[in-house]
């Protein structure tokens, strides 16, 4: 089981998350009112940006703060090269 832990930019990204999943809820709405396919499409775009910007986020928010110089002091090459690899993959 992974540890749970909280960054300092993690309120940011859980709000641009939030933001995108009101804007979701709005593009629902677009088709279920017939809006034209290449507006929805349009707005699906921009959801689909904004939570791949977040996810970028995270995973620099995690490189920045979980993989800083204490945790190589505290940590093996191997362990880091491998949770490296596993955040990594995400990009």
């Amino acid at each position: 089981m992974t540890e749970k832990s909280k960054h300092q930019n993690h309120d940011e990204i859980a709000k641009r998350l939030r933001r995108a999943g009101g804007h979701l809820t709005k593009v629902v709405s677009m088709i279920e009112d017939g809006t034209p396919c290449v507006e929805v499409a349009r707005q699906l775009q921009a959801v689909y940006k904004a939570v791949h910007n977040a996810k970028q986020a995270l995973i620099r928010d995690h490189i920045d703060h979980c993989l800083d110089e204490h945790a190589i002091r505290e940590r093996s090459a191997a362990d880091i090269r491998a949770e490296l690899a596993e955040i990594t993959k995400y990009l």
